[in-house]
């Protein structure tokens, strides 16, 4: 989570770390003005692989679906996605791919 929040700061993409909604919700990275917040989903927030296909969790699910109502924007980084990436400029460039417009 915090290199994503590293890789963030590294392509200008200004954010709070940890964010707490007024609702309670904690979220990973967050632009509270633009109401958009960034997930990094790690190994807990998946079902155990179903036929080799990843599926998020009830939990997470949830979360989503009450931020999406109170009118926030999702960005969801997965780990398994983020873990492949070999060095910052890969990074860098992913982030920009889903942040994009943001």
């Amino acid at each position: 989570q915090r290199e994503v929040a590293t890789a963030l700061t590294r392509i200008g993409w200004d954010h709070a770390f940890e964010f707490v909604t007024e609702e309670g919700l904690s979220i990973d990275m967050a632009q509270p003005k633009t109401m958009t917040a960034i997930e990094v989903d790690g190994p807990t927030h998946y079902l155990k692989c179903i036929k080799k296909q990843r599926v998020v969790n009830g939990r997470t699910k949830f979360k989503s679906r009450l931020l999406q109502h109170l009118g926030w924007s999702i960005i969801r980084i997965p780990y398994f996605e983020w873990d492949a990436l070999t060095d910052a400029a890969t990074q860098e460039a992913y982030l920009q791919s889903k942040t994009k417009g943001e």
